[in-house]
């Protein structure tokens, strides 16, 4: 992962951002980069992320090495505490209205969330609905006999 991680932080270079933090960590296979760079403002950062994670697995699937995610200005740390504290608003409403909630449409690593986050609740299900890009979780009440 270390050769990996120096590719990745050449890569940023190259894109023109100087200034920018680089913190890989190899136990959890995460590169953190923070970047400071007035191009970067909140609105371009996912497709930024998006597109390194993009490159890093064409890196690693070229490298035979295990796959890495990488993180920009903390969006997909933040990112994924959005999608929990949704879930679990959206579960405490089911419980509070007896009706099922559906959550808007998500990526397969968000529903997962999603889905691992309210396994814990024995008074509510999730399941994924939909096909492709337009697939979502509805969280439902689970019916008490």
């Amino acid at each position: 992962m270390e050769e990996l991680a120096n590719q990745i932080k050449e890569l940023v270079g190259l894109m023109g951002f100087n200034d920018f933090e680089f913190n890989p960590d190899y136990e959890h296979k995460v590169i953190s980069i923070i970047i400071s760079d007035p191009y970067l403002t909140t609105e371009r950062v996912p497709n930024l992320v998006v597109n390194l994670n993009r490159v890093g697995r064409l890196f690693t699937k070229q490298m035979s090495s295990e796959p890495v995610l990488i993180d920009v200005n903390n969006y997909r740390r933040e990112r994924e505490n959005l999608i929990i504290e949704l879930a679990k608003a959206a579960a405490r409403k089911v419980v509070a209205s007896k009706e099922e909630v559906s959550l808007p449409t998500m990526n397969a690593y968000e529903r997962r969330l999603v889905h691992t986050e309210l396994s814990t609740r024995p008074d509510v299900k999730t399941e994924s609905v939909g096909e492709g890009n337009n697939r979502y979780v509805v969280v439902k009440l689970v019916e008490s006999n």
